[in-house]
């Protein structure tokens, strides 16, 4: 991992982008690869990044990374000053109160806040009990303000603006651990973007086409869009993953933090295709990258929407293990996405027309 490579990371998961407002996520991406490729977005603020060695007349493969991360929308502003809020995606909710979060005003300043935990001092002996995880309805992000008037005025909040956490990037390089907010899917994003560069001088048997998708948190909505556009005849999706090896028992971990990438072979939302799994983990094998392999009971992702949609796009997902996804604060480890890349460039690069038509 180069000093631009985590450059573009720390940028990209600091990045205040939750699904329907992408726009400075993919202005990184934009930024980071428009000297090397052709790059158009549509409205839903998908990211399309094409090679320009790209020739047509050959199968054309999908890089796919999200581009949103899990937030919150503003709903209403009550008399105190509190603003209620919607999620935009599933948090896990237990970890929310006392989470300090940014807010987009009326001007396009982020201001700080935090989600308000009632204090111990004025909780009821059966509240104390109980300690209940809240549901939605009954948490507030505070940002200070006294009144409605005064978080209307003073403030600059409106209903439907956006909000995500405040955590940082930091990396401990000595112990090769990332820490911040929206690896889900901001280090498939910054792999995305790095294959792309890998491969802008490769001769290769196939077209590429890079998207980094919006909405995947609230339904993969931007990539039933994208592809459609794309039409692509195989696909690689990156993905920022829930690491395993913190729970459960250790002969069921199978997302374990620096232990490489995890394929799986399925998930809620989809079956991968095995042919194509199969190749790209004995790939792994014969090129010595680590590798996991993983049976998913849970999740979902944009490789349901590649392989259902349009041609039936054989499709994998790589994705780099990511400790307490979906909470405030994220751990993962750049051994994990350098491996995601080396991985995805030798697919690339080994992948042509008769391989693809045995999937």
């Amino acid at each position: 991992m180069t000093e631009r490579e985590l450059q573009l990371i720390e940028s990209l998961s600091n990045a205040p982008a939750p699904s329907g407002f992408e726009d400075e996520s993919i202005a990184l991406v934009r930024a980071a690869l428009e000297d090397i490729c052709d790059i158009t977005e549509d409205s839903l603020r998908n990211l399309y990044i094409a090679r320009r060695r790209n020739t047509g007349g050959r199968p054309l493969l999908m890089l796919d990374a999200h581009g949103d991360e899990v937030g919150f929308m503003i709903h209403s502003i009550k008399p105190a000053g509190t603003l209620r809020f919607v999620n935009l995606g599933g948090w896990n909710r237990g970890t929310l109160p006392g989470t300090r979060v940014l807010v987009r005003n009326r001007r396009g300043e982020w201001i700080p806040g935090v989600i308000a935990a009632k204090p111990p001092h004025f909780m009821s002996a059966e509240e104390k009990a109980r300690q209940a995880v809240p549901e939605y309805k009954d948490l507030v992000i505070d940002v200070g303000a006294r009144s409605a008037e005064e978080a209307e005025q003073a403030f600059g909040i409106r209903i439907g603006e956006p909000a995500v956490p405040a955590a940082r990037f930091e990396y401990d390089a000595a112990r090769d651990v990332m820490h911040g907010k929206a690896f889900d899917c901001r280090i498939g994003c910054a792999a995305l973007a790095e294959v792309m560069r890998r491969l802008a001088d490769e001769d290769l048997a196939v077209d590429v086409v890079g998207v980094i998708s919006s909405q995947e948190e609230v339904g993969e909505r931007g990539c039933s869009v994208a592809v459609e556009k794309v039409d692509p005849d195989i696909a690689i999706v990156f993905e920022g993953c829930p690491a395993d090896d913190t729970f459960g028992e250790p002969y069921a971990q199978q997302t374990v933090l620096k232990r490489g990438p995890m394929l799986r072979f399925m998930d809620v939302s989809v079956i991968c295709n095995p042919r194509f799994q199969r190749f790209v983990l004995d790939l792994a094998e014969e090129k010595n990258i680590p590798v996991q392999a993983s049976v998913r009971e849970g999740g979902g992702n944009n490789a349901a929407v590649i392989q259902q949609k349009m041609k039936g796009a054989p499709s994998v997902v790589l994705g780099i293990p990511v400790r307490y996804i979906h909470t405030p604060d994220c751990l993962t480890s750049g051994a994990d996405y350098d491996a995601a890349v080396t991985l995805a460039v030798e697919t690339v690069k080994a992948l042509n027309e008769e391989i693809i038509r045995g999937f």
